[in-house]
């Protein structure tokens, strides 16, 4: 089992910037890729962004020049720099992690809004 716990959002105003932090416990050595997804009011939920253990980046289209991940190592986490924010990026992050054997965790959710 793998656990995950998100830290760092907030609200912010239009084009500003937050940063989010997700640290892993566990099974951290089984852990193959990290990111992050989001869920809008009366959306689904989509991919942010996604980090492998190799260090392969991949972004949702709507995010691609603003956002950015980056981890150290599975236990000290992966982090989502958010620049340029828009309204539209207000949802409930959510972290998100996969094993070798294919199995799939989350985290709990932290609130990111954009707003003036």
């Amino acid at each position: 089992q793998v656990q995950l716990v998100e830290s760092g959002g907030g609200l912010v105003q239009p084009g500003g910037s937050l940063r989010l932090s997700c640290a892993a416990s566990g099974k951290i050595f089984s852990i193959s890729l990290m990111g992050w997804y989001r869920q809008a009011p009366g959306k689904q939920r989509e991919l942010v962004a996604v980090i492998t253990a190799g260090g392969t980046q991949n972004y949702g289209d709507s995010v691609k020049g603003r956002f950015t991940i980056s981890r150290d190592n599975w236990k000290n986490g992966v982090f989502l720099q958010m620049n340029s924010l828009k309204p539209e990026d207000t949802a409930v992050y959510y972290c998100y992690a996969d094993d070798r054997n294919g199995r799939q965790y989350w985290g709990q959710g932290t609130q990111v809004t954009v707003s003036s």
